[in-house]
């Protein structure tokens, strides 16, 4: 599940500055803000999954033009902001494939990032910084 949730987060955003664009959203970010202590830790001074991660819900690591989900890692190739919109496109591997994946993101708030589902009225999922 969180590798179709990365790909599908990475999916909408397709133009041409990869780290910018994405660069206000570095750093871990669940599904539920309380739970961060559940999801990640931190080991050598990068950010990682706690072994009992998925068990408190999703999230995700964004570090640069990296986005890390506790089963694939995905580049992002490309970005572009409209309006409040940032639109990404990212090449995604996990243990079994490699995909393209369009993601498209609001951020209401400079901890809280709304994944936004293009084509689906009224689908979205919030996510909250972690503090780590």
């Amino acid at each position: 599940m969180n590798h179709v949730l990365i790909a599908a987060l990475l999916g909408a955003l397709f133009v041409a500055t990869p780290v910018a664009a994405a660069e206000n959203l570095d750093g871990a970010w669940a599904t539920d803000g309380s739970a961060c202590d559940k999801i990640f830790v931190k080991k050598g001074g990068r950010i990682v999954f706690t072994d009992t991660s998925e068990l408190h819900g999703g999230g995700f690591v964004i570090e640069g033009n990296r986005v890390r989900a506790r089963a694939s890692t995905c580049d992002i190739k490309s970005s572009r902001t409209v309006g409040a919109v940032t639109h990404m496109l990212a090449n995604c591997a996990s243990d079994i494939m490699l995909s393209s994946v369009q993601l498209s993101v609001r951020q209401p708030a400079p901890d809280t990032l709304v994944r936004i589902f293009p084509g689906m009225e009224g689908m979205e999922m919030t996510y909250k910084r972690c503090a780590m």
